[in-house]
């Protein structure tokens, strides 16, 4: 069988230090760029049973490497193999998408259905196009995720001592991200705080799904009404921390799930907005404001909804 695959090898051992330019990178970041043609599942299967060690230490996928922690990174079977090239009508696409782009940073206005990175079966996402649309920008880096169904702002740093910043940001919760999402029903008030620790879980099927559960991780989300229709609303969510399918989750608890939303959703409200053309998941990450160290100024992003959302909006009684 004809395989790009060109040469398999077992590596030895490794200890490497982290350099200052790195710190702040979460240690599955750090280990996925430095470990070229090991799978996405084997990275993770490494830091879960704790054969990646940090300073002698265990250490969970979050973790944030600093600089000078020293990485022990077991023996692997690498396997050097062709990177995937992204489909060209994607590429063509993706740059008049960029919102934003200085020495420092860029941000792309994300399409629904492009996940952020490759892996879990797809070959390539977000940041891989953007490395075959820019072969010459070597350190290219998410500095957040977004669900694959959400649209909108992606923030990915250009420099490495620019992602140590924008780590710290959003760490320190200096980093405003707002969202718009069309979700079902109404609330008494224009306002709703939602504070609920959130879960992850795996059903026995595999898929994953987030949960409300005082075990979980401490979860704020503020939702403010932007505008209200019979029986939806279109709302401004920000998040005040950044849990996997926080909004969706906290939208759902309050009995006001998004619509578009298979996972959390209400199946007879997305029903009849699939009859108004919505096909998509209706959850856009609608703006970043922060500001700059030593900057006076603010910087501010906006990323417009797509013609199909706005198209929704028209139809919705």
């Amino acid at each position: 069988m004809q395989m790009s695959e060109t040469e398999q090898k077992k590596s030895a051992v490794r200890i490497l230090k982290v350099e200052s330019g790195h710190a702040g990178q979460r240690i599955d970041n750090f280990l996925l760029n430095e470990l070229k043609g090991v799978p996405r599942s084997l990275v993770y299967r490494i830091i879960r049973r704790g054969e990646v060690r940090v300073n002698r230490g265990r250490k969970s996928a979050g973790y944030r490497v600093q600089a000078d922690d020293l990485v022990r990174i077991p023996p692997l079977r690498l396997v050097e193999r062709e990177a995937p090239r992204p489909d060209g009508r994607l590429l063509q696409r993706l740059e008049p998408a960029i919102l934003h782009r200085d020495d420092r940073f860029l941000v792309l206005n994300k399409e629904s259905g492009l996940a952020v990175h490759g892996g879990s079966g797809l070959n390539y996402g977000a940041i891989e196009a953007l490395r075959a649309l820019f072969p010459n920008e070597r350190e290219l880096e998410l500095v957040h995720r977004l669900d694959r169904d959400t649209s909108g702002c992606l923030l990915i740093s250009r420099r490495r001592s620019a992602l140590r910043i924008l780590h710290e940001l959003f760490r320190t919760n200096r980093m405003d991200k707002r969202y718009l999402a069309l979700v079902a029903g109404s609330w008494s008030e224009d306002c709703a705080e939602v504070q609920q620790p959130l879960r992850k879980n795996t059903l026995q099927s595999g898929e994953r799904v987030v949960r409300v559960d005082p075990l979980g991780k401490p979860a704020l989300t503020r939702f403010k009404v932007r505008r209200r229709f019979s029986d939806c609303m279109l709302v401004e969510a920000r998040l005040m921390t950044g849990r996997t399918h926080q909004i969706r989750v906290h939208a759902a608890y309050l009995g006001t799930p998004i619509l578009g939303d298979e996972k959390y959703g209400d199946y007879e409200y997305n029903r009849r907005l699939r009859a108004l053309g919505l096909k998509r998941l209706f959850l856009h990450a609608e703006s970043l404001r922060f500001r700059w160290p030593e900057s006076s100024t603010d910087t501010v992003i906006s990323a417009p909804l797509e013609k199909a959302l706005h198209t929704v909006l028209e139809r919705v009684p």
